[in-house]
């Protein structure tokens, strides 16, 4: 009788295992179909010599192994898109976490209405298509009709025609698209200290700029961590609003990031190899950074 009772406790423990897993596997199989088959295409795209006239079957394809990345990494423009991508990211990362912590902070200093009409306003800038918001900034920044240029009596500035301005104006954008997010997840983490801990703080003398340092973001690590890894890969791979505001990359390609330099190798020149090439390359950057996340958090002691 022992023995079957083990038996049976381990068959259950066995079935339990797999009880996930079964939960899961529709996801995992719409997961594998939307995004494992397509990136296993662009990789093997990077390998071949596939240009239009492969596409259009005037010539064979043919396996090139590293030939594209070689090609790619002698590229000089490459690694000057590459660096303007990762600073441009890294301004954006910042300016986006340092408006939507303060105003998360705000939201917890103001009353139920003005708090309600800031949520508000930040979940439709949340909301708008990167098209449209794209759109609407073009038209306040407008040299000729905008009215950011007639209030500030710059007269007929054209934002877009110098590359810092530009960029400048892209950031402004991507903040505007952006912090939302982040205002939204550390506020809802705010609300979850403490209030204890924070009024002891104040009752110490702490200022809110303490209070914040010193009491709020140690507590509040693992969400600052979750926003800053999401907003690294959505700012790394931004497409639309560098495409629509300069152009597709503004005067000689002077405001060119890797997925706008991707779409013109692989549209614009029809070079659809190298324009896989640099997707698998940002892929694996972005694959770097995630894992670099899920390190620290082990590191921490945070549960995975």
């Amino acid at each position: 009788m022992a023995t079957t009772a083990a038996t049976t406790r381990r068959t259950t423990r066995r079935t339990g295992a797999w009880t996930p897993w079964l939960y899961l596997a529709p996801a995992l199989l719409l997961l594998g179909g939307l995004l494992v088959y397509p990136v296993y295409q662009l990789g093997l795209i990077s390998f071949l010599e596939y240009t239009q006239a492969q596409v259009s079957g005037g010539e064979p394809t043919t396996f090139q192994g590293f030939g594209n990345y070689a090609t790619l990494f002698a590229d000089e423009q490459f690694w000057q898109v590459l660096l303007a991508t990762v600073l441009f990211a890294a301004a954006c990362v910042v300016s986006t976490l340092a408006v939507g912590c303060a105003l998360a902070v705000l939201l917890t200093r103001v009353r139920a209405l003005p708090r309600l009409a800031l949520m508000l306003a930040a979940l439709g800038a949340w909301a708008t298509p990167a098209v449209t918001g794209s759109t609407v900034w073009m038209f306040l920044f407008d040299p000729d009709f905008g009215p950011v240029n007639r209030v500030f009596g710059l007269g007929d500035f054209s934002w877009t025609y110098g590359r810092y301005s530009a960029f400048a104006l892209v950031l402004l954008e991507v903040v505007w698209c952006s912090f939302p997010f982040v205002m939204v997840t550390v506020y809802a983490g705010i609300r979850a200290v403490p209030a204890e801990v924070v009024e002891a703080a104040a009752l110490d003398g702490a200022s809110q700029w303490r209070i914040w340092r010193s009491v709020l973001a140690p507590m509040l690590r693992p969400i600052l961590l979750v926003v800053t890894v999401q907003s690294v890969i959505w700012d790394f791979k931004v497409f639309t609003q560098i495409y629509v505001m300069t152009n597709g990359g503004g005067i000689a390609g002077q405001n060119l990031v890797l997925n706008v330099y991707a779409y013109q190798k692989a549209f614009a020149s029809s070079q659809y190899s190298l324009g896989s090439a640099i997707g698998v390359v940002m892929l694996l950057i972005l694959l770097a950074v995630t894992l670099g996340y899920l390190r620290i958090l082990r590191r921490r002691g945070e549960e995975l």
